[in-house]
């Protein structure tokens, strides 16, 4: 069967300078034909913050973040399999995550640290599931 943790994929997004302001790419549709998008939305997150635990049942996101760096922490649904990466202006990209995937994210920036999902179904509670940081099964430095 392989790791979940596989299914996750990242991609690098083009950052364009230029004067008067920098353009950072984000999602062209010719990469991911497969993808119904229904929402966007940001999360902002606090230097050294952890927000977690939080699966989607049915959700794909897709993470960028644009400004800040953020520290996001991946466990499989049968907490064997762990993954980490920091995304932010060294590690530009959209990290595309399918559902049942526990996931965890940290604020690694003392300035703002801002994450857009873009996802494929509108927020919907019934459909994560959340465990308290304290709570989760798993120890892992976050």
């Amino acid at each position: 069967m392989g790791n979940q943790l596989d299914k996750i994929k990242f991609k690098s997004q083009k950052k364009i300078e230029t004067d008067g302001g920098d353009i950072y790419h984000i999602m062209k549709i010719k990469n991911h034909q497969d993808f119904e998008f229904k929402e966007a939305y940001f999360s902002f997150i606090e230097f050294d913050f952890v927000k977690g635990w939080k699966k989607h049942l049915k959700m794909y996101s897709n993470l960028i973040v644009p400004i800040g760096e953020v520290k996001f922490t991946f466990v499989s649904e049968d907490f064997k399999n762990v993954k980490q990466i920091i995304l932010g202006n060294d590690n530009y990209g959209l990290l595309s995550i399918p559902p049942n995937i526990w996931f965890s994210f940290k604020g690694i920036s003392k300035d703002q640290n801002i994450i857009l999902n873009l996802s494929n179904l509108e927020h919907d509670k019934k459909e994560t599931k959340n465990i308290k940081l304290e709570e989760f099964p798993l120890k892992i430095n976050l």
